[in-house]
């Protein structure tokens, strides 16, 4: 047989085992759609779920802090578990899962059982989340990463956007358990597609590496519950509770480092930090999620309060941001694999640092195109950060390592995000001056304006000089 043969015998077999591409991508884009709704589609039926269930509002907002605090705890246990049982079948339980929770969901009888049926979809969107990006490696060629990076970037970008407007005309349509119900069809062809196109698992080979590492898992779930918690009750007041979830969060660190360090087969290994991509990406990562969760959190107050916009138009110009970076996500990816990685990430950093230190300066005078020229500048460096910083963890990881490094990315978002809306709406009512934001005088608002994006021009910057940094020692390390 000559080689000309061979070889075309083993491109043959190759097209007959690799699925097509562009539909494994339609599986994952889709996953990730999903997930992404399933965060934000919740919030707009808040008001309903309180007068349905003759519940309060602290009682309601369980409903999203369920589903927000099953993801961030378990997203690196999923990651892992998918290195350890294969992607693949991992993926499907939890697209099954989150569909079946989803069910569960909008036929709750009661409230509780509704956050209950939330935590099980939390958990499907984890697996969904992390394995997603750790699937890409595997289904779509190298060359093309960055630009299904920028594609996943858009669709959850249009999920979060689409969440509070279908949301709305669910309810007025149909009814608060619509907004679960929704996700029945979608998740039925999301798993036909991923089952019909997903690449197969490889065969994982048993050994001391493949064992899961149930007490640090058990450490990790607990230290971020007791951080996302520290962050998210008291609805912006941090009490008493607050600080010993906080030092409660602190002690569990120590403790999980220090059993992560004497593990035989670790959830996560300490050597990882020693790479300075990775470590610079998951820091970058958690910063600018911190300042894009600022827009979310102060940008209302700012419209309605020192704007006079009336509840229509802020839910306008707020969807203005998440509309520019679902439609930068796609080109940033292409422009990722043109240019480089590093190179774009720099871009959309600087990018960031001018949009928000231009939201600081900027006067009412200059009315909603004050708000939104600088929003947009946010938003779409942000989509090509995001595509960027993902293509350069993700590209330079062993196989074997590939979902508890894409764990650990979701990770640093979602700590970013649960951060932003904690912190940085701290920092807005002191710059304010006011604990009520809702009678602020339109100066005050402004003033909250200004110190909120100062210090989120502040957390760019860091950003920047973290990536330099880690350039710098990547270069060295390899000398």
């Amino acid at each position: 047989m000559t080689l000309k043969s061979k070889k075309s015998e083993k491109i043959a077999a190759e097209g007959q085992t690799t699925p097509p591409v562009r539909w494994a991508l339609v599986s994952l884009s889709l996953s990730m759609l999903l997930s992404s709704l399933g965060t934000s589609i919740a919030n707009v039926g808040l008001p309903t779920l309180a007068h349905a269930f003759n519940a309060s509002f602290q009682q309601v907002q369980w409903v999203v802090l369920a589903y927000l605090l099953a993801i961030t705890t378990l997203i690196v246990s999923a990651g892992r578990l998918g290195d350890l049982i294969g992607r693949r079948r991992l993926m499907l339980l939890g697209i099954c899962l989150f569909t079946v929770a989803s069910g569960l969901c909008g036929i709750a009888p009661t409230l509780w059982l509704l956050i209950a049926a939330r935590v099980v979809q939390g958990l499907g969107a984890a697996v969904m989340m992390v394995l997603t990006m750790a699937m890409v490696g595997e289904a779509v060629p190298k060359e093309k990463t960055g630009s299904a990076m920028g594609l996943l970037g858009t669709m959850s970008a249009i999920g979060t956007a689409l969440g509070p407007t279908l949301g709305g005309l669910l309810i007025a349509g149909f009814g608060w358990p619509a907004l679960f119900l929704i996700n029945l069809p979608l998740g039925i062809l999301t798993l036909a597609l991923a089952h019909q196109y997903l690449p197969v698992d490889h065969k994982v080979e048993k050994s001391t590496q493949s064992k899961f590492d149930v007490p640090g898992t058990a450490l990790l779930v607990m230290t971020l519950a007791a951080y996302a918690l520290a962050m998210t009750i008291g609805r912006g007041s941090f009490g008493q509770l607050n600080i010993t979830l906080l030092l409660m969060a602190l002690l569990g660190v120590g403790l999980f480092v220090f059993t992560e360090s004497r593990t035989e087969a670790p959830l996560i290994r300490m050597a990882t930090f020693q790479n300075s991509v990775l470590s610079a990406g998951f820091a970058m990562s958690a910063l600018v999620t911190t300042v894009v969760m600022a827009t979310l959190v102060v940008g209302p107050f700012y419209l309605a309060g020192a704007l006079g916009l009336d509840p229509a138009h802020v839910g306008l110009v707020m969807s203005s941001g998440p509309i520019i970076a679902a439609l930068t996500g796609a080109p940033a990816g292409r422009l990722v694999d043109r240019l480089g990685a590093y190179r774009m990430g720099i871009a959309g950093l600087i990018g960031m640092a001018f949009g928000a230190s231009t939201m600081a300066l900027l006067p009412t005078g200059f009315g909603i195109a004050g708000y939104v020229v600088p929003l947009a500048a946010i938003t779409g460096s942000y989509a090509l950060f995001q595509a960027a910083n993902n293509t350069a963890v993700m590209s330079n990881i062993r196989p074997d390592q590939r979902g508890v490094i894409s764990g650990m990315l979701n990770l640093s978002r979602n700590l970013g995000l649960i951060t932003g809306a904690s912190v940085m709406g701290a920092v807005f009512a002191m710059g304010a001056s006011t604990a009520s934001l809702l009678t602020a005088p339109p100066g005050s608002i402004e003033s909250g304006m200004r110190l909120t994006f100062a210090v989120a021009t502040g957390l760019i910057l860091l950003a920047l000089a973290i990536a330099l940094t880690g350039q710098a020692l990547s270069h060295r390390t390899r000398k």
